[in-house]
């Protein structure tokens, strides 16, 4: 194998398994017919271009099956996130329903969605009653200390309503799933990654002293997959991506919605980047279609 053909092979892993396994052999060919000769690596437009259309392919391929099941099944994939992340700094301290959570998130990830409603509804109604102060399944110290990653107590800023909201998000959604019956996608692993930053309580975007901060790491997390949404619903012309940043909208607006009296500009600010992108992804697929002229 030439030097040429393997960075041309690394490139091609930018598309779908099963795009490789359909039309891998045949690009790599037309691309090594191509080269001039005695070239050793890609030409950076044509490596630039591999890339794109790599991405172009791989949102293609998630852009199939039921809009609505995938939308919703892709929204309680992201409270989870969140409902975890809300746990983590805590996990030494409370590690049984931290281990219940994660592992109510990877039901989700791998579409087990049985054992993914348990679980979450186990670890819903334990949050709760630490949000309110009320010992539920077993004892637990309140208010809980953290050990990592933040300085606040567990829910110190929240309520039990607040909380509440979070998980019957994602205990609806599964049940919709569960009623319609089939199997869903099996998500990336890379929603793992999601949970450290959301979890850290680092520096907040909001003035100091102010009672409800948010984290910029939290908020770069949320927009820049907000973002993504936008652009998979732009090139894939479907709207899975608007619903499931609906659902994710519906479950933070919860939250900041108990908290009115306590709202800066930027939580304003905050919110409406949410949900001007919710509404770009929703129109994105709407988007005219280019006619070419004789």
């Amino acid at each position: 194998m030439t030097t040429l053909e393997r960075c041309y092979r690394r490139l091609l892993l930018a598309y779908p398994r099963s795009y490789r396994a359909a039309h891998g052999d045949e690009l790599l060919d037309v691309l090594l017919e191509s080269a001039r000769p005695g070239q050793s690596v890609p030409v950076f437009r044509e490596a630039l271009g591999l890339i794109f259309g790599g991405a172009r392919a791989r949102i293609a391929h998630l852009a199939t099956g039921s809009t609505w099941a995938d939308g919703v099944h892709l929204g309680i994939t992201a409270v989870s996130v969140a409902n975890l992340a809300a746990l983590l700094p805590y996990a030494g301290a409370v590690p049984w329903w931290t281990l219940l959570s994660a592992l109510a998130l990877l039901a989700i990830l791998r579409g087990q969605l049985g054992a993914a409603f348990a679980l979450t509804a186990l670890t819903g109604a334990k949050s709760v009653a630490i949000a309110g102060g009320w010992q539920v399944f077993d004892l637990t110290l309140v208010p809980v200390s953290p050990t990592f990653l933040t300085r606040d107590f567990l829910f110190e800023r929240s309520s039990p309503f607040a909380v509440a909201c979070a998980f019957a998000v994602a205990l609806l959604g599964l049940l919709v799933l569960i009623r319609r019956g089939g199997p869903v996608r099996v998500r990336s692993w890379w929603w793992w990654a999601a949970v450290p930053p959301i979890a850290w309580a680092g520096p907040a975007w909001m003035p100091d002293g102010t009672p409800y901060p948010i984290s910029l790491s939290r908020l770069s997390v949320e927009v820049g997959v907000f973002a993504l949404a936008v652009v998979g619903a732009y090139l894939a012309r479907d709207l899975r991506w608007a619903l499931a940043s609906g659902i994710y909208l519906l479950a933070a607006s919860g939250e900041l919605n108990l908290r009115v009296e306590y709202l800066t500009r930027q939580h304003l600010a905050y919110w409406s980047m949410l949900v001007l992108l919710t509404l770009g992804a929703a129109i994105a697929p709407y988007r005219p279609r280019r006619h070419l002229l004789d």
